[in-house]
């Protein structure tokens, strides 16, 4: 009776890893839009399982940066400082208003502190990886990191869906669009995904401010270590904006760059499909169960204050 229990237990592992690798391959394809990978990633993620889930999250922050590097090669120097300085007044607001209406919504529903805190610093800046520097600055525990995470995926997730469709029927230019999702939009990976369904011009201006955004990282983790008396804990700079920068310097400048450039590209937005795929693979029921609902409400009012806000502005200010 064992040897079969264990018998079934190999085979239905086995038959896991072939879906899964067998979605990854279809992933790799043309055909697979980035809100179709995050999904197709849920699905597996619930109902066969994933197989490698203690993998998933080093894959997906390593195929991200990557990913966000390639993207540097379809880029233009001026036209990316353009839409920075554009963005960083929107940028400055957004992230001040927003960490100071997570301290009071926190104190409101009695949450936790520190995931309170990691909760606002996702929200804020860029989702999951301002998770990942701040939480060794005010030394959170496995279960409070592991919370904030789960807010972030699971709205990031929404947005990837949610952004375009609102874009398209507010009638958002390129612009617009790639601004305001770039401000209000958790995760990296989402803002590129929904920017790249929306055009070519938004992709372009809201990388380049939300990579820009990223960088604030570095005060945010020094006024938290602060906040939180913590004078001992490094702060995870993100290198691979330097990488992009770079990329993008070389397409603007080097000449021969513009005959391999195009199919970097395209490998850059293959990779972040994937990147959403495994996103959507590690949320799966146990994540989802752990988030708790006063976290997620935090979470979800923060998100409609910045996406509102933000939305407001830029329509006003255009």
């Amino acid at each position: 009776m064992q040897k079969n229990a264990l018998l079934f237990f190999k085979i239905n592992s086995r038959l896991q890893q072939i879906i899964f690798v067998v979605l990854i391959l279809f992933c790799l394809t043309s055909f697979v839009s980035p809100p179709i990978a995050l999904l197709s990633g849920l699905i597996v993620a619930n109902f066969s399982g994933h197989p490698f889930l203690g993998l998933n999250h080093k894959a997906t922050n390593i195929l991200l940066q990557v990913s966000v590097v390639g993207l540097g090669f379809g880029m233009n120097v001026t036209s990316a400082f353009s839409a920075g300085k554009e963005g960083f007044f929107f940028t400055i607001a957004s992230i001040l208003s927003t960490l100071i209406l997570g301290i009071f919504l926190g104190k409101w529903f009695n949450i936790e502190r520190k995931t309170s805190h990691l909760i606002s610093c996702g929200t804020a800046i860029c989702g999951g990886s301002a998770i990942a520097a701040i939480a060794p600055v005010i030394k959170s525990d496995e279960k409070q990191t592991s919370v904030a995470l789960g807010v972030i995926f699971i709205l990031n997730s929404v947005a990837l869906f949610l952004f375009p469709a609102v874009g398209n029927w507010l009638g958002l230019s390129q612009k617009e669009f790639g601004l305001w999702c770039a401000i209000a939009i958790h995760d990296t990976s989402s803002v590129v995904g929904a920017a790249n369904k929306f055009g070519s011009e938004a992709l372009q201006i809201a990388t380049t401010i939300k990579l820009a955004r990223a960088l604030w990282i570095i005060p945010v983790a020094l006024v938290t270590a602060v906040i939180f008396k913590n004078k001992t804990s490094g702060i995870k700079i993100p290198y691979f904006i330097g990488l992009f920068i770079v990329a993008m310097i070389m397409n603007t400048y080097v000449s021969k760059i513009a005959i391999i450039a195009p199919y970097l590209v395209s490998i850059a937005k293959i990779g972040l499909t994937l990147t959403l795929f495994l996103i959507g693979a590690g949320l799966n029921r146990n994540l989802l169960k752990s988030v708790g609902i006063k976290p997620l409400l935090q979470g979800v009012l923060l998100w409609i204050f910045i996406a509102v806000a933000s939305l407001l502005a830029i329509i006003y200010f255009n």
